[in-house]
Order: structure tokens, then C-alpha cells, then sequence
């Protein structure tokens, strides 16, 4: 898929709302989420993860778009009654396809089924964590995740980083890998175009006053490289060793 099949018109307006900037700054205007402010206003766009107001009805792909919130390309599907719904896009759909989601269809690009249903060794997106949720895992560009095996009532998913997880075999998830594969090698080009995104400058920390970084000063005094809230960085572990979804990885990812 290419950006010469992109629409190149406005998005559906039924589907969109305001988009509010926060600038990176929380409820008592202080910045929570550095090197963010600015860029171009955006509408949000209403994606449907779970693709369930539909069970067992075919819906036919119209157009596919880009969405300045995500790197994926989404897709408008329209379905009976002239209803409409925007889907994050897999490769190799195109346009006049048509796809379902529902118990026991086929194992075709674009479908949605149950990890139960879906045959083992086929790549997957959208990925429910739990089921009923909607689509959390496997939805930024070129993402997939591999269907390695079963365990009892649990299907084993194999991550593109290398991890091996355990997911409900109700939960939902669609065939294929997400759209826009190449998004990694794009060239920003120029430092405008980071300034349209939404991206501010980076500065060292050690560049910084101590009143703004954990590290500022004119040295750092040997400490332990760490981010501007004082978090280690480079290497050292920050996932919590009592968090719930501990037990249901198998094994870690690549490092």
C-alpha cells in the first residue's frame, strides 16, 4: 500500500471530533510530558477496535486514509443501512474487499474472529488484552503479532520484539499485519516538520539548570544517567515486579 491509494479529500465528518492540545501540560498547567507543544490542529478520528455492532455481517472497504494521530493507515468500511466505520488498515487489503467479523469465518485478511478460531503460524493485529476490551495490542505500523501455540484455555502470541504471551482464547483479533510498513524509514528532513508534528527541540539534560532537569548543573556529578523526573534510563528495569500481566508472558522480549 502506497500513499497514491491514500484519499486525499477530508475524513468522514460523522466519524470525527475536536481534538483538545494539551501541550504536554496537565489540569494545573505544568508540563508532565516534555518535548511536546504545538503542531498542526487535528481532527480525531473514531476507530472502531472491536468490530462487534457488526457480528457476522460483510462490510466492503471504500477508501483507505491517513490519520495524523497514528502511524497506521485506517480504512472506511461501509456496511448495510449505509453505515460507516474507519478500521486501522492491514496490508493487503484494497479497496472493494470485502471482510466480517464473527465465529468460524475465514482466515483471510481483514477478518476479525476469535484467537481460537484463527489457524496457528498466521499473523495477527488488533489484539484484544482482554476480551470485550477492543484491539490494544499490535496497532502501530507494520505491527504484528504471530499466533505460536496453545495452552489450555490460553492462545501464545508471539511478539515482533521477541516476547511469547498468553491471551485469552475469547479474545478478539484480526488477520494480518497493520498497514504503512515503511513508516520507520521515513526522513523527517527538517526540523519544521517535527514542529507541524507536535515535537519540540530535545536539549541534554546535563545542558539544563538543576531546577529543570535531574541531571542539570554544570555536571552531573557521576550519577546514574536518568530522564527529567529523575527515572533511570539506559538499560536498568522500571516494569513492576507485581504487575498483574506478569504471569501471563512466557518469556521476556530480545534485548
Amino acid at each position: 500500500m502506497n500513499n497514491i491509494e491514500l484519499h486525499r479529500g477530508r475524513p468522514l465528518k460523522a466519524l470525527c471530533t475536536g481534538k483538545v492540545s494539551t501541550g504536554g501540560r496537565n489540569n494545573t498547567g505544568r508540563v508532565t510530558s516534555p518535548k511536546k507543544g504545538g503542531g498542526h490542529k487535528k481532527l480525531l478520528r473514531s476507530i472502531d477496535t472491536k468490530r462487534t455492532d457488526f457480528w457476522n455481517e460483510h462490510g466492503e472497504v471504500i477508501r483507505f486514509e491517513k490519520d495524523p494521530n497514528r502511524t497506521a493507515y485506517i480504512a472506511l468500511v461501509k456496511y448495510p443501512n449505509d453505515i460507516y466505520r474507519y478500521i486501522i488498515a492491514p496490508q493487503g487489503l484494497s479497496v472493494g474487499t470485502k471482510i466480517i467479523a464473527g465465529d468460524s469465518v475465514e482466515n483471510v485478511v481483514g477478518n476479525t474472529m476469535k484467537l481460537k478460531d484463527i489457524a496457528q503460524g498466521l499473523t495477527v493485529h488488533n489484539v484484544e488484552l482482554s476480551p470485550g476490551h477492543g484491539g490494544q495490542v499490535a496497532r502501530s505500523a507494520g505491527s504484528f503479532a504471530r499466533i505460536a501455540g496453545r495452552e489450555g484455555d490460553y492462545i501464545l502470541l508471539k511478539m515482533r520484539s521477541g516476547e511469547l504471551r498468553k491471551f485469552s482464547q475469547n479474545c478478539l483479533a484480526t488477520i494480518g499485519a497493520v498497514s504503512n510498513e515503511n513508516h520507520s524509514n521515513e526522513s523527517i528532513g527538517k526540523a519544521g516538520k517535527s514542529r507541524w508534528l507536535g515535537i519540540r527541540p530535545s536539549v541534554r539534560g546535563i545542558a539544563k539548570n538543576p531546577v529543570d532537569h535531574a541531571m542539570g548543573g554544570r555536571t552531573n556529578g557521576g550519577r546514574v544517567p536518568c530522564t527529567w523526573d529523575g527515572k533511570p534510563t539506559r538499560g536498568r528495569k522500571t516494569r513492576g515486579p507485581k504487575k498483574l500481566s506478569n504471569r501471563l508472558i512466557v518469556s521476556r522480549r530480545k534485548r
